[in-house]
C-alpha cells in the first residue's frame, strides 16, 4: 500500500473498534490540542472527531519546543468505556498519563499518572480477571525493554511490581509495545530498529502476561528497510479484530521523493494492511486493501463558537490568542507567551493550495509552511508591504519583497507541486516546490516566489513530526476571515 488511511503528521497510530466503528488516535508532539481522534465504520474512510487533550488541565502549556510534548498513545475500549494512555515528554518523572472517556470524541476526564512507569510509549491492556496492566518502553538499568506493571487505570497506582517482558530480537531502539489476548496466547507486537529507515515491526508472545516471550520466527513480520517501496519506515503497528472475525493493521510509514538520500515532508503518516494468522502468528497483507483517491479540501470561516479540531498550535490552545466571532478569528500577540502564536493546521496532501484572507492588520503577521521553529517558509505581512522570508536552521533569507497595501483585505495564496521528473535520468532532486502569492483588495496578484521543499523535511530538519501551515502572529492583531485549502490528487505540475 502507497496511500494513507490518514495523511500528513498522524504517527504512531493505535486503533480500537466498538461494534462496527473503528477509532485511531496518534501522536501530537508540541501541537495542542493534543492525541488526534479519527472515527471510520470502513477502515478506508476517517473523519476528525475531536482530540483526547483539549485542555490547559490535560496538557500544560509550555514553549512548544520541536518533539517535545504528546509521544505514542494507546487508546482501548474496555467495560463500556474509551481508555487512552500516552506520555507527556514535558512531566517525563510524572510517569504515563491516562485519560477515560465515556465517547471517543469526548470529553475526555482529567489525568491519572503512573509514577511507577516512567519511560515512553505505554499500552494498556486487562488480563483475565480484569485487571489493568501497563506496559512501556522503559530505560531504566534494570528494566530495559519492555515493561509491564499492573495498575488501577483511574488512579494511577501501581498494583504489584514492574517486570521485563522482552528486550526484543537484538536490533536498537524497541518500543512502542501492544499486548494482545488472542487464542490463549499473549502476543507482545513491538517496534525496532528505530523510526527511520531500518524501522521495522516485530512480535513475540507468551502463555502468561508475565512471560518468557517467545520471538516469532519469521521476525520482522513488517518492514520496508533496504527496498525501493515507496513508503518508507514502516513500524509502531496495532491489531484490531474485524466484525466478521478477520484481522487488520495500521503502522506509521513515510512518502519520502528526490533523489536519494529522499526526503519526506509530511511526517509520518497512517497505513493499513490485511493480517492473516498462519500457525499462531500474524502475516501481514499489505495488497488486501485499496485506499481511494480521497479530497481532503475545506473551506473554514472561522465563524463558529469554538474552532474545529484540525486547528492546533505549538505549545498552547490556540484559543489563548485566537478569537472567533462573526467576522473571523482575531489573532492577537502576546508578549508573555511562552510558545509562539500559530494558528496551524496539517498539511494532508503531498499536492495541495491554500488561500487566507486577513484584515484589520494592526502589526504584524505571517503566512507560513512550517516544519518547526527553525525550518519554514512565509509571506510576512505588514501595513506597506508583504516579504517572502525563508528560515533554514540559522540562515534567515527575504528573497522577494511586494509593496502592498496591507491595512485592508489580504489574501496569501499557497501552491505545493511537485516538478515533472526530467528525462532520462530520473527524479529531481527537491521533493516538491513550495511558492506563494499575495493580492490586496481587488489588486493583481503578486508572485512572491517558489522555493525547494527540501529544506521544509525531516531529512533536513530532522524530528518527529511534519509540515502544518497556517498564520502566525507577530505583533499587534490581524483578522482571519477565511481560509481555503484544496487537495490536487494526481497533479504533478
Amino acid at each position: 500500500m502507497s496511500t494513507p488511511i490518514i495523511p500528513g503528521f498522524h504517527p504512531d497510530p493505535s486503533i480500537c473498534r466498538v461494534g462496527d466503528t473503528y477509532y485511531i488516535a496518534t501522536s501530537s508532539f508540541e501541537y495542542s490540542p493534543g492525541v488526534p481522534i479519527h472515527r471510520s465504520a470502513d477502515l478506508l474512510h476517517w473523519e476528525l472527531v475531536g482530540n483526547a487533550l483539549d485542555r490547559d488541565s490535560q496538557l500544560r502549556p509550555s514553549a512548544g519546543a520541536k518533539d517535545s510534548g504528546i509521544y505514542a498513545p494507546t487508546l482501548r475500549h474496555h467495560d463500556g468505556r474509551f481508555w487512552l494512555t500516552t506520555t507527556d515528554t514535558s512531566r517525563p518523572f510524572d510517569g504515563q498519563l491516562i485519560v477515560h472517556a465515556a465517547s471517543a470524541e469526548g470529553p475526555w476526564s482529567e489525568p491519572a499518572f503512573v509514577p511507577a512507569a516512567v519511560g515512553i510509549d505505554p499500552d494498556l491492556v486487562w488480563d483475565e480477571e480484569g485487571t489493568a496492566h501497563l506496559s512501556w518502553r522503559s530505560f531504566h538499568p534494570d528494566l530495559d525493554g519492555i515493561a509491564s506493571l499492573p495498575i488501577d487505570p483511574m488512579t494511577g497506582e501501581a498494583r504489584g511490581e514492574a517486570r521485563l517482558l522482552w528486550a526484543g530480537t537484538g536490533l536498537p531502539h524497541i518500543e512502542a509495545p501492544h499486548l494482545y489476548r488472542i487464542d490463549g496466547w499473549w502476543y507482545l507486537m513491538v517496534a525496532e530498529g528505530g523510526t527511520e529507515r531500518g524501522h521495522v515491526v516485530s512480535i513475540a508472545r507468551s502463555r502468561t502476561i508475565h512471560g518468557e516471550y517467545e520471538a516469532c520466527p519469521a521476525n520482522p513480520i513488517l518492514t520496508h528497510r533496504s527496498t525501493a517501496h515507496p513508503v518508507q519506515n514502516t513500524g509502531h503497528a496495532d491489531l484490531v479484530e474485524n466484525p466478521d472475525g478477520s484481522w487488520s493493521v495500521v503502522y506509521l510509514g513515510v512518502r519520502p521523493r528526490g533523489k536519494t538520500p529522499a526526503f519526506h515532508v509530511n511526517g509520518r503518516e497512517t497505513f493499513l494492511a490485511g493480517v492473516d494468522w498462519v500457525d499462531g502468528w500474524p502475516r501481514i497483507d499489505e495488497g488486501r486493501y485499496a485506499v481511494p483517491a480521497t479530497d481532503h479540501s475545506f473551506t473554514d470561516d472561522l465563524t463558529a463558537a469554538s474552532l474545529h479540531p484540525r486547528w492546533i498550535a505549538p505549545g498552547a490552545l490556540a484559543t489563548s490568542f485566537t478569537a472567533t466571532g462573526e467576522r473571523g478569528a482575531l489573532l492577537t500577540y502576546s508578549a508573555e507567551r511562552l510558545s509562539p502564536s500559530i494558528l496551524a493546521t496539517r498539511a494532508l496532501d503531498g499536492l495541495w493550495s491554500a488561500e487566507i484572507e486577513l484584515e484589520d492588520i494592526d502589526g504584524h503577521v505571517r503566512v507560513l509552511v512550517r516544519h518547526d521553529d527553525t525550518h519554514w517558509y512565509g509571506v510576512d505581512l505588514v501595513a506597506d508591504g508583504a516579504e517572502s522570508t525563508l528560515a533554514i536552521g540559522p540562515a534567515v533569507a527575504h528573497p522577494r519583497r511586494a509593496a502592498v497595501d496591507a491595512r485592508g483585505r489580504v489574501t496569501v495564496g499557497i501552491r505545493v507541486r511537485h516538478r515533472p521528473a526530467p528525462q532520462p535520468y530520473g527524479a529531481n532532486p527537491e521533493p516538491d516546490m513550495v511558492g506563494f502569492t499575495v493580492r490586496s483588495g481587488d489588486g493583481e496578484t503578486v508572485d512572491l516566489g517558489e522555493y525547494d521543499g527540501r529544506y521544509l523535511s525531516t531529512e533536513v530538519a530532522g524530528g518527529f513530526t511534519g509540515r502544518v501551515w497556517g498564520i502566525e502572529i507577530l505583533g499587534g492583531t490581524a483578522r482571519v476571515t477565511a481560509v481555503r485549502y484544496a487537495s490536487h490528487p494526481g497533479d504533478e505540475a
